[in-house]
């Protein structure tokens, strides 16, 4: 039976969340500015460094950090060669941003995603810090990924990622898909390969870019 929301779950707060990272500047191209007097730690530092290289490298690729039919269609087909009801093509900029959204129409009694999520939610974020796929067929095999936020908000039981890494090494998101059914072990390569394939192709929209 067709999960029931309470709410749409991802959708941008009213209020801005806090954040271990500054806002970038959008009227310079400076990247990022740390406010006057704050504290930043050598993780934060290595998190903002790797923001502003981000940002820097998808200015000079032309790449969107706003919704993009192109990459809406990408999600749509990856899902769609899954089987699965969800599908992103998620930048990791100040939030995760998902700039490729495929959901099931709002009428259908599943949760209705927005286009932002704090960088604590859900398993991309293991997926960038690993710069490999990650294959749940079903997050509630091990106690590591069972216990997220997204699993109840979301009601998620599969989720397959893999990342978007550039040529220099540099991690700029993941393509992934969740879905409130589990998937039987024996689906779990196929499916880790749609979304590895998935991913080279959004990477490969973003390079022809680079000759502009």
């Amino acid at each position: 039976m067709p999960h029931q929301p309470s709410h749409h779950y991802l959708a941008p707060p009213a209020v801005p969340p806090a954040l271990s990272l500054p806002h970038r500047m959008r009227d310079t191209n400076q990247g990022l500015s740390i406010p006057a007097g704050a504290t930043v730690t050598g993780h934060q530092a290595q998190q903002t460094t790797e923001l502003e290289r981000r940002y820097e490298l998808l200015e000079r690729l032309g790449v969107p950090t706003t919704a993009s039919d192109d990459f809406d269609e990408l999600a749509r087909n990856m899902a769609t060669l899954a089987g699965f009801l969800y599908g992103f093509v998620n930048l990791f900029l100040e939030r995760q941003t998902f700039v490729g959204l495929y959901q099931p129409p709002a009428d259908s009694g599943y949760v209705i995603v927005g286009r932002t999520m704090s960088h604590d939610h859900g398993w991309c974020p293991e997926v960038v810090a690993r710069k490999k796929a990650l294959p749940l067929h079903d997050v509630h095999a091990s106690p590591r990924f069972s216990s997220n936020h997204v699993v109840d908000a979301v009601n998620i039981r599969s989720y397959f990622g893999a990342p978007l890494i550039h040529e220099s090494g540099l991690v700029l998101g993941t393509v992934c898909v969740i879905d409130p059914e589990r998937r039987p072990l024996r689906e779990a390569r196929r499916i880790r390969d749609v979304t590895i394939t998935a991913g080279a192709q959004a990477m490969a929209r973003m390079a022809p870019a680079l000759a502009r």
